[in-house]
């Protein structure tokens, strides 16, 4: 009986499959963790979402922004972009059931894990958290979100996600403006300064930081009590040189790796 966290897969559903089928994952046994962005950008979407729907018992997903994106396209709440491959997912006759699945999922999620060196917590979520945030904070303000996704009125937040502002987070942000900034945050960010202010527009590797920002995990301070899993930062191939932060995100949908990490030992397998 294993725990796998997995790399954002986005829509590459062949090699999920192979990379299940290389550590011999059994849906009766085993658990899948996956960092979100599940779909788009590669070419089988559908097929991505309908697996892990058939064994949502055996998963554990939070969001990223890709799959964010995609239920605000099926609610008719966003106009699609040139890059998006969400196409055969929209017509499909089982996109309405699959979005309302996604949007039942969480934004982080939190449990201890029985490692080989014993029992550790782990956060997952898709790209980071804000300077100064726990890991109870983060899952609170998920919670938040998570709760507006599943609101009767969620079609307004998802008409209002969208957007690089406020740059950071404080206590007293309130409404569309407080969703947004968490959300920036969780499914986001890459790099922040010490106060939290984002800069959403840098989307490369480390040598792009622009002067007083760093990698969010710079930052961060709920490695005091358990270790992290995320993904969306392919520019930085899996690595981050920091102890309990772990990156899965290693660039599939780019031509380059699908990654997965078993939580007992860490250990990693890849597939191209």
């Amino acid at each position: 009986m294993s725990t796998y966290a997995i790399g954002d897969i986005q829509g590459c559903y062949k090699q999920l499959r192979k990379l299940l089928n290389k550590v011999k994952f059994s849906a009766s046994i085993d658990t899948l963790w996956c960092v979100g962005d599940l779909i788009n950008r590669g070419p089988k979407s559908l097929d991505t979402l309908k697996f892990l729907q058939d064994i949502d018992d055996s998963t554990r997903i939070v969001l990223g922004n890709h799959d964010l994106h995609f239920i605000a396209l099926h609610e008719g709440c966003a106009p699609a972009r040139g890059k998006d491959t969400v196409g055969e997912l929209l017509e499909s006759s089982e996109c309405g059931a699959l979005s309302d699945w996604l949007r039942s999922k969480p934004l982080a999620f939190y449990d201890s894990i029985d490692t080989v060196t014993g029992p550790e917590h782990f956060l997952m979520l898709h790209a980071g958290v804000a300077p100064g945030w726990s890991a109870q904070t983060t899952l609170n303000l998920a919670a938040e979100v998570e709760f507006a996704l599943q609101d009767k009125d969620y079609k307004s937040f998802l008409k209002h996600m969208y957007g690089d502002v406020p740059v950071r987070w404080h206590d007293k942000l309130q409404g569309l403006d407080r969703l947004r900034v968490i959300t920036n945050y969780l499914t986001r960010v890459r790099f922040c300064d010490d106060i939290g202010s984002l800069r959403l527009d840098v989307k490369q590797g480390l040598s792009s930081a622009p002067r007083g920002y760093k990698p969010w995990y710079e930052y961060e301070i709920v490695t005091k009590e358990a270790s992290i899993v995320f993904g969306h930062w392919a520019s930085l191939e899996g690595e981050t040189n920091r102890a309990k932060v772990y990156a899965l995100d290693t660039g599939c949908v780019w031509g380059r790796e699908l990654t997965l990490m078993r939580l007992e030992d860490q250990q990693r397998f890849s597939v191209t």
